[in-house]
């Protein structure tokens, strides 16, 4: 697996913020290189005010740590920084000991494609303070954006009620990284193709597209586009039918289908993508089985998202397959995850000492410890979620409370079926993780989605799925905050 070499052919280790290097230079000028320490990678609010999260973006952050390692062009550029003084930022042992240094932590990771939800840990590093400092950036890069993207897939497909939805962003995409990296998350998030070319030969995802409207406008008439168009592809004809006047072009898409048929081959469709969409689509809908062609595809584009779907859906449009590009690809209406990576314990001596960081905001204060996130079931579906600390794991009667109101809590009998969602990544630096294919990545997608109840998949004021610490961590996070704040 090599998808960032495919695309660069050099080191990432500089893929980070400036600040990462100069706390572990501080790290290694204080003598603490081999201080062991633990971080979490989570977010704090679920994206697009929905119900959930798609994991995603793990399989990056696997091929970005198996090749982690500081080039001698690296150094040769870090050796050029300087202070305010004008002195050098770094002094050349410290340079020294990047280059020779060697990736050896352990990395947990929940699944992708696992439905997840905030104050989960989604990525558990543990190992040398050093080298979980200097992966922090990377791989909040790489998670927030994949996640964020394949969760608009996953509501934009849960809109379409089990129709296609394509993926046609790439030109609307932020940059090559970007449109890559989303193509992949959307196809994981339930898109069932991308138009992006590269996305399909690097991640194996299906390919889809057909002709624009240059393509019509490069003739003298729409008939002629389409016949030429049909002689050169006959077996990949969806005609876009909106250039001029859409129900004429859906006539004469009509017409070309039928030709299409006496030479053996079939018209897979029509394309609409301006107007009264609904109108329009039922229209066409009208005039292709009036012809004959019931089995031809109504594909819709346009600026569309789950709630324009959603909308035309009530009206009873008659699409079959959506093409969605802007919005899906940047995800449009929240521009970022949020994802964030906080220190949950530091090893003093023999014994680990938990950190919580404090704030104003109760939301943006830290869990401590070493995490894991406990999911049970009833009935095949989820019920609710503990984050617990792995050196103290739950004993008898698992209460639950939520971080944000210690008010609001829920016991779950330990007989209930339940299963630990952090898994072994890496161990001392080596690859343990047998990696599924972007296919299977999908298909548990699905079924995790599959595990919710409806009313967390609702897009407006969806329900609020029970997540809680562990009591004993609870008490811990209490206990912490209260001496930090010197109220015991």
């Amino acid at each position: 697996m090599k998808l960032t070499q495919n695309l660069y052919g050099t080191s990432l280790a500089l893929l980070t913020d400036l600040y990462q290097i100069t706390m572990a230079y501080g790290y290694w000028k204080s003598g603490l290189t081999e201080k062991q320490a633990v971080f979490n990678l989570f977010f704090r609010r679920n994206p697009f005010q929905g119900g959930f999260t798609i994991a995603c973006g793990l399989e990056y952050v696997i091929d970005f740590l198996s090749n982690f390692r500081f080039t001698q062009d690296d150094i040769d550029y870090l050796a050029t920084l300087k202070g305010n003084n004008g002195a050098p930022l770094f002094e050349k042992a410290f340079l020294e000991y990047l280059k020779e240094m060697k990736f050896d932590l352990d990395i947990e990771a929940i699944p992708e494609g696992t439905v997840v939800f905030p104050q989960e840990p989604l990525v558990r590093v543990k190992g040398s303070l050093i080298q979980g400092q200097l992966i922090e950036t990377p791989l909040l890069n790489i998670i927030n954006f994949q996640s964020l993207i394949a969760t608009k897939s996953a509501r934009m497909c849960i809109a379409a009620k089990g129709e296609s939805v394509l993926e046609f962003g790439l030109r609307r995409a932020q940059g090559i990284d970007g449109g890559l990296a989303a193509s992949r998350a959307a196809y994981i998030g339930g898109c069932t193709a991308t138009s992006n070319v590269l996305a399909g030969k690097l991640f194996d995802i299906p390919v889809r597209g057909t002709h624009a409207h240059s393509w019509v406008m490069s003739f003298d008439t729409e008939l002629d586009a389409f016949k030429a168009y049909a002689k050169a592809m006959p077996n990949n004809c969806v005609f876009l039918v909106d250039t001029y006047d859409t129900i004429e072009g859906v006539k004469n898409a009509i017409k070309v289908g039928k030709w299409l048929g006496e030479q053996g081959f079939k018209m897979a469709g029509i394309r609409l993508d301006s107007g009264d969409l609904a109108y329009l689509s039922i229209q066409a809908r009208k005039l292709l089985d009036e012809a004959g062609f019931q089995d031809a595809a109504i594909v819709a584009s346009n600026d569309l998202d789950e709630h324009i779907i959603n909308s035309l859906k009530q009206q009873d449009a008659q699409i079959t397959v959506w093409g969605i590009g802007t919005k899906l690809v940047t995800g449009n209406d929240q521009p970022a995850l949020g994802g964030v990576y906080k220190i949950g314990a530091v090893k003093e001596n023999d014994h680990w000492d938990y950190k919580v960081k404090l704030s104003e905001q109760a939301i943006k204060i830290s869990n401590p410890g070493i995490l894991q996130v406990r999911r049970f079931y009833t009935d095949n579906l989820c019920m609710a979620d503990m984050i617990f600390d792995e050196e103290n794991p739950p004993q008898g009667i698992n209460t639950i409370i939520d971080p944000l109101d210690g008010t609001r809590r829920k016991n779950i009998d330990e007989s209930i079926a339940h299963k630990d969602l952090l898994q072994p990544i890496f161990k001392k630096g080596q690859l343990v993780y047998q990696i599924p294919n972007i296919h299977q990545i999908r298909e548990n997608a699905q079924k995790e989605l599959n595990t919710l109840h409806s009313s967390i998949l609702r897009f407006t004021n969806p329900h609020q799925y029970p997540v809680g610490l562990e009591k004993g961590l609870y008490d811990l996070k209490t206990h912490l905050i209260m001496k930090l704040r010197h109220l015991e």
